[in-house]
């Protein structure tokens, strides 16, 4: 990849306005999720919302993307320091223009928000940052009607919503007793930067996931770890994306989001592989697993056998729920928590769909459900008769 990073096409933020733009769709979140699903519905003939100068017209079918993040790249963009193109789970290429040729050493941080900068330019998508959405509500009890979008640069009037928020902005972190009380260091994997930060000290790990054990590799190196899960990781000898196993997976994953199951992480379906990172901390002995503790003090955790052990830092590496909570206006939530999906529409509201969410938060997931998306859009809204921009 060249080392240029293309200027973005995205437009920033004008100050708050106190009558709503109008746009056919409304894409929420340009990580790999919303630019395919930006992609898909552009190349089926909806046109940027940014073009259009009267506020209240919608002759044509259009869309516009909001990202709350200053630049392109999504989530990549604050990946740790240390997390370079060889060690990442995989990155699928966006719809229409391949990946190049990255050298595995470079940060994903820099070589990812490098490769989604110049797709932006490419594309030529209509994207609007920095702005945050801070609710989606209906405007009457027309379930066919008008939604409004709140954001913290003015509102948007919209006839579908396109959800692709992904899970970096919800950190979750277990409430344990004395977590409030701990004086030593606390990180949250969505926090961490570099292993230099805990040089010397003995720092608690505590996840059973990918990131956790990248982490425990790479801290164990400047540093004393403890390794703290709540179930025995398991280790699979095959890499399951490229196995039947994989379909399985995907599948289980889809019913659990039909059902409105909140999302788990992948590898609690899945189970651990053997990367290079754990095949590492396997040979230098810090991949042993203690059971998760069941409270802190201020220098010390306190085991699952009433014992005491001390600590200086804990990072939490226990992943993160869907961020979905500007949707709530809708009430989109079921019984068991989550979002019930017909695809990647929700059940209880037609106008809303969800992509990067249950079976599609793998980057060739988030692709796949992009298209769905824009697909189901097109049948609904009648839309899909223009030419392809590209």
């Amino acid at each position: 990849m060249s080392d240029a990073t293309p200027a973005p096409t995205s437009v920033p933020t004008r100050g708050r306005s106190s009558a709503p733009r109008r746009a056919t769709v409304v894409v929420v979140g340009a990580g790999q999720a919303g630019l395919s699903a930006a992609h898909h519905l552009a190349r089926r003939g909806f046109g940027s919302a940014l073009d259009d100068p009267d506020p209240d017209g919608d002759a044509a079918h259009t869309l516009v993307v909001l990202d709350a993040d200053d630049r392109p790249g999504g989530a990549w963009q604050h990946r740790w320091e240390s997390l370079h193109m060889g060690t990442v789970n995989g990155i699928f290429d966006l719809p229409g223009m391949p990946l190049p040729p990255v050298d595995p050493d470079e940060p994903s941080r820099d070589a990812v928000p490098r490769y989604f900068a110049a797709y932006e330019e490419r594309a030529r998508l209509p994207i609007v940052r920095p702005v945050r959405v801070t609710a989606v509500r209906a405007v009457d009890d027309d379930p066919g009607g008008d939604l409004l979008v709140e954001t913290t640069a003015g509102t948007w009037l919209t006839r579908a919503v396109v959800n692709a928020t992904g899970t970096w902005n919800t950190p979750v972190v277990p409430d344990l007793p004395g977590r409030e009380l701990f004086a030593g260091l606390q990180r949250h994997s969505r926090d961490y930067r570099r292993a230099s930060d805990f040089t010397g000290r003995r720092v608690a790990i505590v996840g059973g996931g990918i990131s956790a054990v990248q982490l425990l590799e790479e801290v164990s190196r400047v540093a004393t770890t403890l390794w703290y899960t709540r179930r025995e990781p398991v280790f699979l000898d095959h890499d399951f994306t490229q196995s039947l196993d994989g379909v399985d997976v995907e599948r289980r994953v889809a019913a659990d989001a039909a059902e409105g199951r909140p999302p788990a992480s992948i590898v609690s379906y899945t189970g651990l592989g053997w990367t290079s990172y754990a095949v590492q901390a396997r040979r230098r002995g810090v991949l042993t697993r203690r059971p998760m503790f069941t409270a802190l003090g201020p220098h010390h955790v306190v085991e699952a056998d009433g014992s005491s052990t001390s600590v200086d830092a804990v990072i939490w590496a226990t992943g993160f729920r869907a961020d979905l909570d500007h949707l709530d206006p809708l009430r989109l939530r079921g019984p068991l928590g989550g979002v019930p999906l017909v695809g990647t529409r929700a059940r209880a509201d037609e106008r809303v769909h969800l992509i990067g969410y249950g079976p599609s938060q793998s980057t060739v997931g988030a692709n796949r459900a992009g298209r769905a998306a824009a697909v189901a859009l097109v049948q609904r809204l009648g839309a899909g008769t223009g030419a392809a921009r590209r």
